[in-house]
């Protein structure tokens, strides 16, 4: 007589479907809230201020292409967007410099303080910046490097550090120590082996923590508020501003849908670009 075992995979399946299926719709949902004000954004941008008001749901009847061209020579956003590339530019290449060299050493070399050293940095990502904004004006002023370009990369670079070296603390700790090993053996300097062997290893996490200190540096408003009250030298989250109160009652909507939207673009443009790459330094500490 033969018995036959009925297996309890139907009731694990259909559970994880339910599963599967409520997960999809959430993550659908929620790309639906992320990407609709965004096409909105980019369609508005090309509309008239009346059809903004009286058809805001509806496609642009025609592409004003002069919405771009008003926000970018008349207020001034070609100025704007030249000082936050300059501004990032150098505050990024600067916070994975110093961030990767000090994570490196706090990775890999065991001495007196080095714990201390490590939890200083991740004091410094709980430490609210608010508090801090009266000291660095001070500062920036008594070394003349109030309303300066260069003033400000340096105050991005502090504010950008904590977390950086964090990130990058715990990265280096995966990287396997043969490679720098070998290369040691090899009569390679400290230096040399740091940027010849071990931080092209450490390429796929500097472009992980690159992005997202440039989505903060980019964005950062609260900072050069305080410390850049120099019209020339205002970064684009300034100029926003700056072009919507300027309106007034003139009520200029369509060219600063379009500022909007060229401030935007960037930072879409470069996720875009490095998404492998972030969500490969994210997932490559776990694989040993």
């Amino acid at each position: 007589m033969k018995t036959t075992v009925e297996p309890a995979a139907p009731a694990k399946s259909s559970s994880g479907g339910v599963l599967n299926v409520f997960s999809h719709g959430v993550l659908v949902i929620w790309a639906i809230m992320v990407v609709l004000p965004l096409l909105w954004a980019v369609m508005t941008s090309f509309k008239t201020d009346r059809a903004i008001f009286t058809s805001p749901w509806s496609l642009p009847d025609s592409l004003h292409f002069e919405n771009w061209s008003r926000a970018w020579s008349q207020a001034h956003m070609s100025d704007y967007f030249l000082n936050t590339i300059l501004v990032v530019g150098g505050s990024l290449i600067g916070t994975l410099l110093f961030g990767s060299m000090a994570a490196y050493v706090l990775a890999r070399f065991d001495f007196p303080g080095n714990r201390f050293i490590y939890f200083l940095f991740i004091g410094g990502m709980s430490f609210p910046i608010m508090l801090a904004l009266v000291p660095l004006f001070y500062v920036l002023n008594n070394v003349s490097l109030l309303n300066t370009l260069h003033g400000l990369i340096l105050v991005y670079i502090a504010y950008s550090l904590p977390f950086t070296v964090f990130f990058l603390t715990a990265f280096f700790r995966t990287l396997p120590s043969s490679v720098a090993e070998a290369a040691m053996i090899d009569g390679a300097s400290h230096t040399r082996t740091f940027f010849q062997v071990m931080l092209p290893m450490a390429k796929p996490g500097l472009i992980s923590v690159g992005i997202f200190n440039f989505l903060g540096q980019w964005n950062q408003y609260m900072l050069p508020t305080v410390l850049n009250t120099d019209p020339d030298r205002k970064v684009l989250s300034q100029g926003l501003v700056e072009l919507a109160v300027s309106q007034g009652y003139k009520g200029d909507w369509s060219g600063l849908f379009a500022g909007l939207v060229m401030a935007m673009l960037p930072v879409l443009a470069a996720y875009i670009i490095f998404q492998r790459q972030v969500v490969a330094g994210l997932t490559a500490g776990a694989i040993k």
